[in-house]
């Protein structure tokens, strides 16, 4: 196979993304519940991915590759640690401005909400974005999706590279492997949309990101062919997927489940939760 059809492949793997972000921002799933479940879903994804497919990967990687599988535990550690303190320096850095701003802010966006809703509400068409939610949560969903988004294209970078070189080295396999990452990545998509959509309440910017997360892919396949083969050993490779195990895994314990049972419906995240490692779970035996 040539290296532009292989190319193509790993483009239309990482695009399928953009079918979860599609998914997640159409319709009119605006309500708690639907908010509650739909992250509990792209929890339950995360923390299937992670846990099922990129640390035993990365220990079993690094074991044959004669090191010791404890360096992927200590890049799991170094990822977390990694969310951690971007948070903390995230606090930190709105806390000053924040206490000199917060009556304002609050009076201002009361106001232009209310006019926005009258307005709306008297040209007869129902109000843009989801549900309304208070600064505080829009903040932590914002961070969250954003936080996901970089880990998705962290994650699907080598993968791009690693359906690339399949699709050159065995074009009969080609097409069932890019078949089984594309269902793997939709959604991934959905774990990057979601959250941006009820932050922003804008459709096409959590779309839009969505689909530059899938973007990595072919980015992966041809920075990898151009210039990082060379560099990219098994050690390293590995390092960097246990590292983004760990950012995903604190990712969901500290911002995506405590969003998804601050909607008030509990079952219906814990089911969403279910429903993500399912279909993840699933996604990962398609590509094995």
């Amino acid at each position: 196979m040539t290296p532009l059809l292989a190319l193509l492949l790993s483009l239309a793997a990482g695009l399928a993304t953009a079918v979860g972000g599609l998914v997640s921002v159409l319709g009119g799933g605006t309500s708690r519940r639907f908010l509650a479940g739909a992250l509990g879903f792209s929890a339950g994804v995360m923390l299937c991915v992670s846990v099922v497919e990129l640390v035993p990967e990365a220990a079993a990687d690094l074991s044959h590759s004669g090191h010791s599988p404890g360096w992927a535990v200590f890049a799991l550690i170094v990822g977390a640690a990694t969310v951690l303190l971007v948070g903390q320096v995230s606090r930190l850095r709105k806390r000053p401005a924040a206490s000199a701003t917060t009556a304002a802010s609050a009076t201002a966006a009361g106001a232009t909400a209310a006019g926005a809703t009258a307005a709306e509400a008297s040209a007869g068409r129902p109000p843009e974005g989801p549900a309304p939610a208070d600064q505080e949560q829009r903040a932590l969903l914002l961070r969250t999706g954003m936080l996901t988004a970089v880990a998705i294209t962290v994650h699907n970078f080598p993968e791009g590279f690693a359906t690339f070189l399949a699709a050159l080295g065995d074009p009969r396999a080609a097409l069932p492997v890019v078949a089984a990452i594309a269902l793997h990545n939709i959604p991934e998509g959905i774990a990057v949309a979601v959250p941006l959509y009820h932050a922003t309440g804008s459709r096409a910017r959590a779309f839009l990101l969505s689909a530059a997360s899938g973007l990595a892919e072919p980015a992966g396949a041809l920075v990898g062919w151009l210039l990082l083969a060379p560099l990219l050993t098994p050690a390293v490779m590995s390092g960097v997927l246990a590292g983004v195990a760990g950012v995903m895994i604190m990712i969901c314990v500290k911002e995506l489940i405590p969003a998804a049972f601050a909607q008030r419906h509990p079952a219906v995240a814990v089911v969403g939760m279910l429903a993500g490692a399912a279909v993840m779970q699933i996604s990962l035996m398609l590509l094995n």
